[in-house]
């Protein structure tokens, strides 16, 4: 008899932890104020939206996966120093420069 690991992810959801790690990764790059305040966002919006997106609305998780994937290819930009929430989903901020 083989041994359960856990419940079986669908691909939809095995895309949604995917993305977990390289938000993590892309805080390393900032300072380390922003990098604590963006791994904590990051870990609190995860666990709301596994908490209050009904796992059958495709059509929003897949759009909350767009969004996701965006924000963290603008996280990884140099220029970029944080996130911030909005609603169920993250958005990036920009401090200015001046």
């Amino acid at each position: 008899m083989g041994l359960s690991r856990g419940p079986r992810l669908s691909g939809m959801q095995k895309q949604v932890l995917s993305l977990y790690r390289p938000f993590l990764r892309a805080a390393r790059a900032k300072s380390a104020e922003d990098r604590q305040r963006i791994e904590s966002l990051v870990s609190s919006e995860f666990r709301r939206n596994a908490k209050e997106v009904d796992r059958k609305n495709f059509l929003y998780i897949e759009y909350l996966l767009r969004r996701a994937k965006k924000q963290l290819d603008q996280l990884r930009s140099p220029d970029v120093v944080g996130l911030s929430a909005l609603n169920v989903s993250f958005s990036q901020t920009k401090h200015p420069t001046n």
